[in-house]
């Protein structure tokens, strides 16, 4: 493995053992954020990852939600929103909340660690953007 890749996955681990178990995802971002990440682009169903850092990129294969042919579901921006707040209630699992995304319709999503926006979109252009608060955490 590359430094960059230990540097990613060590960012990854130390974010998700910050993060609380309801209304975790800002500060799961935060911590990424202080740790150089730009943006992450994900794609659905196949779960792969793109981390973009400002020293480089990588791709990581995270959860698939499908693994033979099938129809992309409609997108159902009530659907998403229901399966981005049962995150945020900590409801579910990361597994289950790309899953409930891709069932919503939701082909891609880019989280912009910047601006702190976090955009969702269909086969067919529809989007739905959802902004995060910024919070405080504390050192790495």
């Amino acid at each position: 493995m590359s430094q960059l890749i230990d540097q990613v996955f060590a960012a990854l681990a130390h974010a998700t053992a910050i993060r609380p178990p309801v209304g975790g995802f800002p500060h799961f971002a935060e911590a990424l954020r202080r740790a150089g990440f730009t943006h992450n682009y994900w794609t659905l169903p196949s779960g792969q990852s793109i981390v973009v850092t400002n020293a480089g990129g990588v791709s990581i294969q995270g959860p698939v939600s499908a693994t033979s042919p099938v129809d992309i579901p409609s997108f159902d921006r009530d659907a998403l929103i229901a399966a981005i707040r049962a995150d945020q209630a900590g409801t579910t699992t990361f597994p289950e909340f790309l899953t409930g995304a891709w069932q919503a319709g939701v082909v891609r999503y880019t989280v912009d660690f910047a601006a702190r926006t976090v955009a969702y979109f269909g086969v067919h252009g529809e989007e739905y953007v959802e902004a995060y608060p910024p919070v405080e955490i504390g050192p790495a």
